[in-house]
């Protein structure tokens, strides 16, 4: 893999934690984010770092049991410090129905770091 791709999967897994187990501290997870982050939920509403900020502090282990699945993830353009991606995520809770989302990444490269720069997500229907 590259490093981009490790970003998305080493992400996902810290988010399955927090929001699955309450496990993790909250600066290491916001850290995988620039500061300039936006994002485009499922719904349509736009957050940006402060609201995500807020919604993994509000959601800290509220999904039990929470197993997220990263595959098909594609590079789709890539320059020298950052990367265009896509990938699919299936969310599985055992209270609740499976979703399945893809997604579009933009990540920027910041020393020895990758940070997400903007995220939009559609759910599968």
């Amino acid at each position: 893999m590259n490093l981009f791709k490790d970003e998305i999967i080493d992400a996902h897994i810290a988010i399955e934690n927090w929001l699955g187990k309450g496990e993790g501290d909250h600066d290491a997870l916001m850290a995988h984010f620039c500061e300039g982050f936006t994002m485009v939920t499922p719904t349509g509403a736009c957050l940006d770092y402060p609201a995500l900020s807020a919604f993994f502090l509000a959601q800290r282990g509220s999904r039990p049991g929470l197993s997220i699945l990263v595959d098909n993830v594609d590079v789709l353009e890539a320059w020298p410090n950052g990367a265009v991606l896509r990938y699919r995520e299936v969310q599985h809770q055992p209270s609740a129905p499976t979703t399945l989302r893809w997604s579009t990444v933009v990540l920027r490269q910041q020393g020895d770091s990758v940070l997400w720069r903007h995220l939009h997500e559609t759910v599968e229907r």
